[in-house]
């Protein structure tokens, strides 16, 4: 546990330290940033089906969210709620719970294989019985995983 610990600590001074590195290099503001522009759709051809409607640009904080997620995935296995709990928690990145919801739901990520990822770092740390893994992966003061996320995680890692 001491190990994970030292993780989000490490992720959440990481933040930290990131948002300071932004201030000193001048970079624009959330409120100063300009949303890209969305390319026009053509019209489809003759007999073809309508293409599916594309999901609305994300905004600046969105965007932003998606950047912190992008970084805690490649430190760590998240489960959905899970990244959305760091992201929006005053103790991680302190983002609107909509915003972070958002950003988190645009991307596309296989929670299965990040319940791989996280019931790897468990066994790394200690020896788990499958059904206690489990437990750990879906619990809701653990990793807030599925049953289903964590029983695929606690047998792909090989706890079962």
């Amino acid at each position: 546990m001491a190990r994970l610990v030292a993780s989000d600590c490490f992720m959440s001074a990481t933040a930290t330290r990131a948002k300071e590195l932004e201030s000193l290099a001048g970079m624009p503001t959330e409120q100063s940033r300009q949303p890209l522009p969305v390319a026009k759709n053509t019209p489809p051809e003759s007999g073809a089906l309508p293409a599916k409607s594309s999901p609305p640009a994300l905004t600046g904080p969105q965007k932003n969210a998606v950047r912190a997620a992008q970084s805690y995935l490649s430190i760590s296995g998240f489960s959905r709620d899970g990244l959305i709990a760091q992201l929006s928690s005053p103790a991680g990145n302190g983002f609107d719970v909509t915003d972070a919801t958002i950003a988190v739901d645009s991307m596309n990520i296989d929670w299965k294989q990040e319940a791989v990822k996280s019931a790897k770092q468990y066994l790394q740390l200690m020896g788990f019985s499958c059904q206690g893994l489990i437990q750990q992966l879906s619990s809701r003061a653990g990793n807030k995983y599925t049953v289903e996320e964590a029983q695929f995680g606690a047998k792909q890692a090989g706890a079962c």
